[in-house]
């Protein structure tokens, strides 16, 4: 994390360049069945949107906020296809939401905090930072049940009524 890279612009005096993304992985294993179960927690820092003139980025800055808005905007395009149920949900436009594919589709819970700017300079940015976490909001996952968990159940309530019938 620590070569994060950072820079000025007018908008911010410790931009960061770049989105972060840190994955846990847990296991949690029952001592009395050996069974185990695993889970990922993945939190993301994403850099946000910033209109380059506004901003004032030149150079190395400009590309870096092309690509940070590129990738916010790809991300975008996945929210669409997933709120709206799409066969098709682009998670390969983007390095971004290649790496999130897994924390946005299947059995995820997804949240989004979204710092905003107190500035009045900054109204219109803050409110579309706003929309764009109301769009995240609209993510619905479906819980995915760990199949071999269900088997399992199902093969001691098999037993429990075949001990029921004999009696």
């Amino acid at each position: 994390m620590g070569q994060r890279h950072v820079s000025a612009t007018k908008m911010n005096s410790e931009s960061s360049r770049s989105h972060l993304i840190v994955s846990i992985l847990l296991e949690a294993k029952d001592k009395n069945t050996g069974g185990s179960i695993t889970g990922k927690l993945t939190l993301v820092d994403l850099a946000g949107s910033e209109r380059v003139k506004k901003s004032g980025a030149k150079a190395q800055a400009m590309k870096e906020a092309q690509s940070i808005n590129k990738s916010l905007s790809s991300l975008g395009n996945v929210v669409n296809a997933i709120t709206q149920e799409q066969k098709h949900v682009p998670y390969r436009s983007n390095i971004l939401t290649q790496l999130m594919s897994d924390s946005l589709g299947g059995n995820a819970k997804v949240q989004m905090f979204v710092n905003l700017s107190p500035a009045d300079y900054n109204a219109q940015e803050s409110e579309m930072s706003l929309m764009y976490a109301t769009r995240i909001k609209a993510v619905k996952n479906a819980g995915a049940a760990d199949m071999g968990m269900i088997n399992k159940l199902k093969k001691q309530i098999a037993q429990l009524k075949a001990v029921q019938a004999k009696k």
